[in-house]
C-alpha cells in the first residue's frame, strides 16, 4: 500500500528555507529582494523546457508530472510478512497438495505473487516460472528506468542553463561597462540564473530520481525473495527450510523482530 512520503517535501521546504535563512542572516531583510529576478527565473525555466520538448517525445513529457509524483508516495515492503505468507502457504502445500492453493490465491492482493503461485499450481516447470518472472522484473526495471531519464535529464539541463543565463548577463554588462556603478549589480543579476538552475537540479530533480532509483531497488529486491518462495513452493520444500532459506533476505534487526513474533505465535497457540 502507498502512503504519502512526508520526506519529500520537507526535504524541499527546508532546502528553501536554510537558504533563504543564510541570504537574510548574511544581507539582511532588504537585500532580500534583490536574489529575485524574474527574467533570471524564466531563461531557467524556458530553456528547461525547450530541452526537454527537444529531447523527449510528447508521449514521454506527459509522464513527467505522475513520476515527479511518485517520489511523495512511499510503497510500504513487508519482507516479514511476505515470509510468512509463502510459509503458510508451503506448509498448506504439503499437507494438502499444490492445487489446494487455488482458493488461497484469491486472497493475495499483490499481482506478482499471484502470478507466481498461480504458475506453481498449474504445475508449470522451474525454469519456466522464474523466466518467466524474471522477465516481469526486467520489464518494471526497463519502465522505471525510463521514467527516470526525464528526471536525470532535467537535473542536468537546469544548471546548463544557469550558465547560459549567466553567459547573457556578462554579456549586457559587458556593454555598459562605460558605467562603473552598474558592474557589481549586473554581475550578481547575471550569476542568479546560476543559482537558480542548482537549486533546481540539486533540491528537486536529482533527489527524485535518487529516490526512484532506491524505490526500483527495494521493488526488485521484493520480487527477487518471491521467485525464491516461489520456488520452495513448486519443489515442495519444507516449510521450516523455506523459511529458513529466505530469512536470509532479512537485515539482522529484522531477523530478530520476525524470531520474536514466531516464537510469540508459537507460544500463543
Amino acid at each position: 500500500m502507498k502512503k504519502l512520503d512526508m520526506l519529500t517535501p520537507l526535504g524541499v521546504v527546508l532546502g528553501i528555507v536554510f537558504v533563504g535563512v543564510a541570504i537574510l542572516t548574511n544581507a539582511g531583510p532588504d537585500s532580500f529582494g534583490s536574489f529575485i529576478n524574474i527574467p533570471s527565473i524564466l531563461v531557467v525555466i524556458g530553456g528547461l523546457i525547450g530541452a526537454m520538448l527537444v529531447s523527449f517525445s510528447f508521449n514521454e513529457l506527459k509522464q513527467l508530472g505522475r513520476v515527479m509524483a511518485e517520489s511523495f508516495r512511499v510503497q510500504e515492503h513487508d519482507t516479514q510478512g511476505l515470509i510468512s505468507t509463502f510459509v503458510s502457504l508451503s506448509d498448506k502445500a504439503r499437507r494438502e497438495g499444490l492445487l489446494s492453493l487455488e482458493t488461497e490465491v484469491e486472497e493475495i492482493r499483490d499481482p506478482f505473487i499471484r502470478k507466481g503461485v498461480l504458475l506453481a499450481v498449474d504445475g508449470i516447470e522451474s525454469d519456466v516460472i522464474t523466466d518467466i518472472l524474471n522477465t516481469e522484473i526486467i520489464a518494471i526495471e526497463e519502465r522505471h528506468r525510463k521514467n527516470k531519464r526525464l528526471l536525470d535529464k532535467a537535473g542536468e539541463y537546469a544548471p546548463a542553463w544557469g550558465m547560459i543565463g549567466t553567459l547573457i548577463g556578462l554579456v549586457l554588462m559587458l556593454q555598459n561597462l562605460s558605467d562603473p556603478s552598474s558592474l557589481g549589480p549586473n554581475m550578481a543579476v547575471a550569476l542568479l540564473t546560476t543559482l537558480y538552475g542548482t537549486l533546481l537540479a540539486n533540491l528537486v530533480f536529482i533527489p527524485m530520481a535518487s529516490k526512484l532509483a532506491m524505490k526500483t531497488e527495494k521493488e526488485v529486491f521484493m520480487k527477487q525473495i518471491v521467485i525464491e518462495a516461489v520456488m520452495g513452493l513448486q519443489s515442495g520444500q519444507n516449510p521450516r527450510v523455506l523459511e529458513e532459506k529466505l530469512t536470509v533476505f532479512l537485515s539482522g534487526e529484522e531477523l530478530h523482530t520476525y524470531r520474536l513474533k514466531d516464537r510469540d505465535s508459537v507460544d500463543e497457540a
